[in-house]
């Protein structure tokens, strides 16, 4: 991970809200799902954010939380949660059924793949709230936005050695000044 600069709340928020408009017209749009746990991430690590670049293969590290899918038939991801890498090889597993099972997240996942490239939201342990109180991984690089952006950057082979991804962090310690 390099660490490119402290951010403040309110400019991150500025970048996500641009680049993430929330429209309830659109069933494949949980921004509002994802400023709310960007908004927990603020109150309970105390405002420090960071952006941050991360090689491909610490982004196959991240931990995801419980993730249903998209209210598809299958869970993708279990409460107890999985790494990029472990929901990864999950759905190629599931991938003959999957955008049968739940089409609404095979549809994310492909959208994912022809989108421009924007940065994740992560934090460094998980929140205490629904989607993560299961975690088994409690501490690390955990996320708040881009579960379908990472899943689907790992089936187009971009995080490979050498590839970086921006993100936000939130809970990392200021740089010694």
């Amino acid at each position: 991970m390099k660490t490119l600069e402290a951010v403040s709340y309110d400019a991150l928020m500025s970048r996500f809200t641009r680049e993430h408009p929330y429209d309830p017209c659109d069933e494949a749009n949980s921004n509002d799902e994802a400023a709310a746990h960007i908004h927990d991430a603020q109150h309970v690590l105390g405002g420090r954010w960071h952006r941050v670049l991360l090689e491909g293969p610490e982004v196959l590290d991240v931990v995801l939380p419980w993730h249903l899918g998209e209210d598809g038939d299958v869970e993708l991801i279990p409460p107890t949660g999985l790494t990029v890498a472990a929901a990864a090889i999950r759905l190629a597993a599931l991938d003959a059924t999957y955008t049968q099972t739940n089409p609404l997240c095979a549809f994310k996942l492909a959208r994912q793949t022809q989108a421009p490239a924007r940065p994740l939201y992560l934090c460094t342990r998980a929140m205490p709230t629904r989607d993560y109180a299961a975690l088994t991984v409690r501490e690390g690089l955990v996320h708040l936005d881009g579960l379908h952006r990472m899943l689907a950057w790992h089936r187009s082979g971009l995080l490979a050695p050498g590839r970086w991804v921006e993100a936000y962090v939130a809970g990392l310690p200021d740089a010694p000044g």
